[in-house]
């Protein structure tokens, strides 16, 4: 069992940035695919970026491609999210996720198994 516990987000004006932490419980999720997702009021949950286990590789939304950035720190347990060039309709509740079953990128939130509780970024036009 891997818990995942997400931080960074908040209130920021449309053109700002933000730098989502995720921290897993065990060193064993450096082994995992990791993933962003997101959801919106009255939305269902949506794909944002993703990186394989190794960090070689890395998949993005087409609506945050060239703005956002994710990465990992397997030493820290870690995967980041840093959201440039934030706009109002990225607005939302993120979440990490990790397949401990993939190596390679995992776009499907059906394939997670594990996701953190999320954090609210709002931002502000």
């Amino acid at each position: 069992q891997v818990q995942l516990v997400e931080s960074g987000g908040g209130l920021v004006q449309a053109g700002g940035s933000l730098r989502l932490s995720c921290a897993a419980s065990s060193r064993t999720a450096s082994r995992y695919a990791m993933g962003w997702f997101r959801q919106a009021p009255g939305k269902e949950r949506e794909f944002v970026a993703a990186i394989s286990w190794s960090g070689g590789s890395t998949a993005y939304a087409d609506s945050v491609k060239g703005r956002f950035t994710i990465s990992r720190a397997d030493a820290k347990n870690r995967v980041y999210l840093q959201m440039d060039t934030l706009k109002p309709e990225d607005t939302a509740v993120y979440y990490c996720a990790a397949d401990p079953l993939s190596h390679a990128l995992v776009v499907d939130a059906l394939t997670y198994d594990y996701w953190g509780q999320g954090t609210q970024v709002t931002v502000s036009s």
